[in-house]
């Protein structure tokens, strides 16, 4: 969707299901949409410049509704607060758990494992917004000792 219409789409997602528009959910699904991935306290930072007196708990009411709307997702991508995205794109996270780096790789990469989960257990994978933890290419590289010592 693009941005132009996302007001329009927003005011009438929520009409159809009896609630009404209020320019603090305009605001966070703005905000969502213009950092990209993004945790609630940052969202509330963006959401501050132009409305200071909208507070923390407000933008984590409306991430949840705009998220059951199905209008954003979320993801955790390590030990912290979510992520949320308002993307449509489909991708795995790879995160590293020492430098932190991420990086986004596509979801075919996961198809063998989700053939295998499938196959041996019926278990359905939704890898089209997942983050693994693991460790970097750089960090490995510092952490594996030189021959010399």
């Amino acid at each position: 969707m693009d941005t132009a219409s996302a007001p329009k789409a927003l005011r009438k997602t929520l009409h159809d299901r009896g609630m009404r528009m209020t320019p603090q959910r305009q605001l966070v699904l703005d905000a969502v949409r213009e950092l990209g991935h993004a945790t609630p306290e940052q969202i509330c930072q963006r959401v501050q410049v132009i409305a200071p007196t909208v507070n923390i708990t407000t933008v984590y009411r409306t991430l949840d509704l705009l998220e059951r709307l199905g209008l954003i997702r979320h993801t955790h991508l390590g030990h912290g607060a979510p992520n949320y995205s308002a993307d449509e794109h489909e991708h795995v996270h790879l995160v590293c758990h020492r430098c932190g780096r991420m990086d986004e790789v596509p979801c075919e990469l996961l198809t063998p494992l989700g053939g295998t989960l499938r196959a041996e257990f019926g278990f359905e994978l939704d890898a089209s917004h997942l983050a693994l933890s693991g460790t970097c290419r750089e960090c490995v590289s510092q952490s594996v000792p030189k021959e010399s010592e």
